[in-house]
C-alpha cells in the first residue's frame, strides 16, 4: 500500500497516462465509442479495409494498456493501488514510477 500522498501522484500519472492512450486511440480514428470513424463515400473500400486493418493492429496494444490503467484507477479507488495482486506484498515506489498500472511486485511479475 502506499501513503496518501504518493497514491495522489500515482492518480496524477495514471490519468495522464490515460489521457495519452485516448489521444493516441483518437489519432488512428477512434471515436468515444470505441469505433473507427471512415468517410463510407470513400471510393476504394479495399484501401479503406486495409487501413480499417493497420489502425485495429495498432489500437489493440493502446487498448490493452488502456485497459490495465482503468484497473489501476480502480485500485486506487478501492484503496488497494500499490499492493501486488498475486502475493499483496506491497509494490516498490520505484517499480511504481515506471510502471504505474503494474499489477505485481517485481517478484511476482519476474515468475510470470
Amino acid at each position: 500500500m502506499t501513503s496518501h500522498s504518493a497514491t495522489v501522484e500515482f492518480r496524477t500519472l495514471l490519468q495522464k497516462e490515460r489521457d495519452q492512450l485516448l489521444s493516441q486511440l483518437a489519432e488512428l480514428g477512434f471515436g468515444q465509442d470505441g469505433g473507427l470513424s471512415y468517410d463510407t463515400n470513400f471510393a476504394d473500400s479495399s484501401q479503406v479495409n486495409a487501413e480499417r486493418g493497420e489502425a485495429e493492429a495498432l489500437a489493440a496494444p493502446l487498448r490493452e494498456a488502456l485497459s490495465e490503467v482503468d484497473e489501476a484507477l480502480e485500485r486506487v479507488d478501492e484503496g488497494t493501488y500499490g499492493s501486488c495482486l498475486r502475493c499483496s506484498s506491497p509494490i516498490g515506489s520505484d517499480r511504481l514510477e515506471a510502471m504505474p498500472a503494474t499489477r505485481y511486485c517485481i517478484a511476482c511479475a519476474s515468475r510470470t
